[in-house]
């Protein structure tokens, strides 16, 4: 990429939209994929199995959040020195992004080998279903050394408006994982343990695909000689980053919470309890790449002082996410069985399953309003409402209600799905009005 594209999505924002969403849609999905291959797999193993992942997500979920922390500050800021036409700077803060991301994994690493124990049975894995978690976290926290810099990367082309060559690299990558599972899994007999190891030879594999496609493909060109520290750029990093880390650890605490409530029911609920929250996590996706495109043309839009595009651009990406969310989610309320059966052939499961996901559905489309405006905020530069939206919506409203419809009122395990509903209303509530506040301010001044 030769030149920047901040001039070509101003002429066009609607089609920079799609032409941003649609290689993240597909990168996306196919991240999730990662996940859902493993459980896949792993499935057909026995319900301990599947429950060691379910346990395990939550983990996961901290790592991703921590990186994603850091991709989605520097990408915010690279975005808006584009937007500004400040290549230099850009360049400087994409390095600063990728030596956070090297001494982060360095910091969790120990710390997380040391606490895998105590933290699995905190969250009330035990016995055969403990002991497998800790195998499959061990090798996915070797991984990190390889994940938390291809993620950065992956962030400075979607910064800049290439979001291709990540989607490439991530689909490459899929195929890998899913050529090694079933020989580490099955045919060298590894079980849960080899699904880990062959997400961990993908993770190796993107990273050395990114570094390739930086050096032959980037717009901002990157050279540790041209480093230098910058206060400010991290300062900028943090202030963005920090609340979109904490954004996302809090949606997965959340998970912690809502999975030591399913636990309550039994081990067959948990193992159903996991695979809805992967399938949940393919069907949100596409919603994320849709936001994270928005993010990427709210900071160079931002950048260039054109607010009017700003906001346009904003409530076509909510319109659009409305309909895409609510075709899916019918799609799932009408067939969840069909998709069920992709990981276990146990109809109990299956049965719980379903019930879960029929419910679950109604949550897509409200995540279709919050998650845009939210992403927006972030690519302006404002890292505190997409925080305060995901606390509102889940911390203070979804896990307190679920709590009490299950162990105060008795009622069933559908209580998860009801009470995230009933956060989702809300957070979006607060979410829109926090925006409608800042564009009007915009306008003021």
């Amino acid at each position: 990429m030769k030149e920047s594209r901040v001039s070509e999505f101003i002429k066009n924002p609607r089609k920079a939209l799609f032409i941003l969403a649609g290689p993240l849609v597909v990168g996306m999905l196919v991240q999730t994929l990662y996940n859902i291959v493993d459980t896949a797999f792993v499935g057909r193993l026995g319900a301990d199995s599947i429950a060691a992942l379910t346990f395990s997500f939550p983990l996961f979920f901290v790592l991703m959040a921590l990186n994603s922390g850091i991709a989605t500050g520097m990408g915010s800021r690279i975005a808006r020195y584009l937007g500004e036409k400040n290549k230099a700077a850009a360049e400087n803060t994409a390095l600063h992004g990728l030596i956070i991301s090297i001494i982060l994994a360095i910091i969790i690493f120990i710390p997380g080998i040391i606490f895998l124990r105590p933290i699995f049975s905190l969250f009330g894995a035990t016995n055969t279903v403990l002991e497998l978690a800790i195998s499959y976290m061990l090798f996915i926290l070797l991984g990190i050394f390889f994940m938390f810099p291809a993620f950065v990367i992956n962030g400075i082309f979607s910064a800049q408006g290439d979001t291709k060559t990540p989607m490439k690299v991530m689909i490459l990558s899929l195929i890998l994982n899913i050529i090694l599972d079933p020989i580490f899994i099955y045919a060298l007999k590894q079980g849960v343990r080899g699904a880990a190891i062959a997400t961990l030879i993908a993770f190796l594999f993107s990273l050395i695909l990114y570094i390739y496609y930086l050096r032959k493909k980037s717009y901002l060109r990157l050279h540790l000689k041209n480093f230098k520290f910058s206060f400010p750029i991290c300062k900028d990093i943090c202030r963005v980053g920090a609340p979109a880390s904490i954004m996302m650890l809090l949606m997965s605490v959340s998970y912690i919470f809502f999975n030591r409530f399913v636990a309550h029911f039994g081990t067959n609920f948990i193992a159903a309890y996991g695979v809805v929250i992967r399938l949940e996590s393919l069907a949100v996706m596409p919603m994320v790449a849709w936001s994270t495109a928005m993010m990427t043309l709210a900071g160079m839009f931002f950048g260039a002082k054109r607010y009017d595009l700003l906001k346009s651009t904003t409530w076509y990406a909510v319109r659009i996410g409305l309909w895409f969310t609510s075709i899916i989610a019918l799609i799932l309320f009408l067939v969840p069985s069909l998709f069920f059966q992709i990981f276990t052939p146990d109809q109990y499961l299956i049965d719980i399953g379903t019930a879960f996901i029929r419910v679950m559905v109604f949550t897509l489309p409200l995540m279709a309003i919050g998650m845009p405006i939210a992403r927006t905020l972030q690519g302006m530069g404002l890292g505190l409402p997409a925080l305060v939206f995901n606390l509102v919506r889940l911390i203070i409203v979804a896990v307190p209600v679920a709590y009490i419809f299950i162990f105060i009122l008795g009622f069933g395990f559908l209580s998860v799905p009801l009470a995230t509903i009933i956060g989702g209303i809300i957070g979006d509530s607060v979410a829109a009005v926090w925006y409608k506040l800042k564009i009007k301010k915009l306008n003021t001044s």
